[in-house]
């Protein structure tokens, strides 16, 4: 039987995805504060795998609140009907909060937002903008290794945010106050820059040249395919591109001062702190 009856704060945070660039923080703040904390991936102890639903309700079993990131994103198609299954039965194992990661701009995204809002728990979004950290623990890391960085995007500007301050702000939402329950909050950095921006200020802290280049949609793809990635990913990494850098989401938001009450960290900070770890 489920122990429904413990207080939230004495059982378990289930973080779905505790291998991530977002859950792995997440983890370590829960854990460094002295919190239970249930660590689930398809390579964790506590198995979890959004392809094999048999896996999630002994990984919910116990816990009082779950960190949610869907792989591999939530703009494929099957991704909200996997959400409504999975908070129907964190209803029925008894959690009490859950924190969803979500992507800005994403129309797919935010209609699997409002399934998780509208679960009859008490549910807090992150809709965030495109993570700085893609340039240090991501696919960009070879480009700024190599000196060029090639995407097929122009000139659009992006609020690149910091992974931590995501990491922050959910920890706030999984065990700060009730006041979270039904909030989407939409975390940006504090200033927009464009690909190019970003990478000529990493060759800046570097003190070397990058280049960025700008190349077609449809060589990006075949390029890609010819690294061996397959259809299916190539087609949503494609997806995400055209959705997420057409001129929406160039703007910044409010969103981390609002659930944290500080400022988001910049990304030349973010580029300073992964030059000092020797990521490039």
């Amino acid at each position: 039987m489920t122990n429904t009856t413990a207080p939230q704060q004495q059982r378990p945070v289930l973080v779905v995805g505790a291998t991530g660039k977002t859950g792995g923080r997440v983890a370590d703040r829960l854990q460094r504060s002295g919190l239970p904390v249930r660590l689930a991936s398809r390579t964790s102890t506590t198995h979890f795998d959004w392809t094999d639903r048999s896996t999630w309700r002994p990984a919910l079993d116990g816990a009082g609140a779950v960190y949610i990131t869907y792989q591999p994103d939530l703009i494929v198609p099957n991704a909200a009907d996997d959400l409504a299954a999975f908070v129907t039965a964190a209803g029925d194992a008894g959690i009490e909060r859950l924190v969803l990661l979500s992507g800005r701009g994403e129309p797919e995204a935010q209609a699997c937002e409002q399934i998780v809002l509208n679960s009859g728990i008490g549910a807090t979004v992150l809709r965030c903008s495109w993570f700085a950290q893609n340039f240090s623990e991501a696919f960009l890391v070879d480009g700024i290794r190599g000196g060029e960085v090639v995407l097929p995007v122009g000139s659009v500007g992006e609020p690149f945010l910091d992974a931590d301050d995501i990491a922050d702000a959910a920890v706030e939402a999984l065990t700060g106050g009730t006041g979270h329950a039904g909030r989407v909050y939409e975390l940006t950095g504090p200033r927009l820059l464009s690909f190019a921006d970003a990478t000529a200020e990493i060759a800046e802290i570097l003190g070397r040249d990058i280049a960025f280049v700008t190349v077609p949609a449809a060589d990006y793809r075949a390029a890609m395919l010819a690294e061996g990635m397959g259809t299916e990913d190539t087609d949503m990494v494609m997806a995400l591109f055209g959705t997420l850098f057409d001129g929406r989401n160039e703007s910044v938001t409010d969103g981390v001062r609002a659930i944290l009450g500080r400022e988001p960290t910049d990304f030349a900070d973010v580029a300073k702190r992964a030059a000092m770890q020797g990521v490039w």
